[in-house]
């Protein structure tokens, strides 16, 4: 799969998934002006999917609709995204650019979030929004701790090489965070040293892989002795079960700073 992340504002990715014929399914265009400069490299738009309906996400599309009127553009049920001209209901099989997404409800961020999964030829890739980033989790805005864990659960049962191509280039400080929840964590140590070394290079840090965020993502982790013991530290008392952990986590990381 030919997978391209724009960047966007201070740190969004747009992501675009190439075919052979030039062209491109596009993933969240918050904004259009990257979208419209690799149109003007050969880029050809087949397809917009939207994961919800941040502005942040979902803010280019009508600039794009200009240039492109026929787009499909895929997004969940909300109200609250007027551009979109077909739904993606859990679990629907969403047939765009001549390829076939898998739609999962993963709310928690908000309320309609969904991912777009796709396997083909032995490989695979999941578009998660704002649910799941590399090496953290979106803030809830619009769900409970125990809506946000399942749906990150969801994700992290998909195969492990499956790509995983979030919205935003989170993943230091994010790694900062994890540092401080599971500090004897060799992969984790590993993933920031490898990301560290990708931001050195001026190159994005993502697609990670879901068997990588298993493996480091203390928000995946939340059944592991040591992270247990941090948050039991931090509660003083033994947490009651793995909502309880994830809850504490994503208050501690709402005010966190390195």
């Amino acid at each position: 799969m030919d997978l391209q992340p724009l960047r966007a504002f201070d740190d969004n990715y747009i992501w675009l998934l190439h075919d052979q014929t030039g062209g491109a399914i596009v993933v969240d265009p918050g904004e259009a002006e990257p979208v419209l400069a690799a149109a003007e490299d050969g880029l050809r738009p087949t397809a917009i999917l939207l994961t919800h309906h941040h502005a942040d996400h979902v803010g280019g599309v009508p600039s794009l609709l200009e240039h492109w009127p026929e787009l499909p553009v895929v997004a969940p049920p909300d109200p609250r995204i007027t551009c979109a001209n077909r739904i993606a209901h859990d679990g629907d099989a969403i047939e765009v650019g001549g390829r076939t997404f898998k739609a999962l409800s993963v709310p928690g961020h908000t309320s309609s979030h969904v991912a777009f999964h796709l396997e083909e030829e032995g490989e695979a890739v999941v578009f998660s929004g704002d649910t799941l980033f590399s090496l953290g989790c979106g803030r809830m805005f619009e769900g409970s701790p125990a809506q946000m864990l399942a749906s990150l659960s969801r994700l992290a049962g998909l195969p492990g090489l499956t790509r995983l191509c979030c919205g935003h280039e989170y993943t230091m400080s994010n790694a900062a965070f994890a540092a401080a929840v599971e500090p004897h964590n060799p992969d984790l140590r590993q993933r920031t040293r490898e990301a560290q070394a990708m931001i050195d290079a001026h190159r994005p840090t993502l697609p990670s892989s879901i068997a990588s965020e298993l493996a480091c993502n203390p928000f995946l982790r939340c059944g592991q002795p040591e992270i247990v013991a941090t948050v039991a530290h931090r509660l003083g008392r033994e947490p009651v079960d793995a909502v309880e952990v994830f809850a504490e986590l994503r208050r501690w990381k709402d005010g966190f700073s390195a």
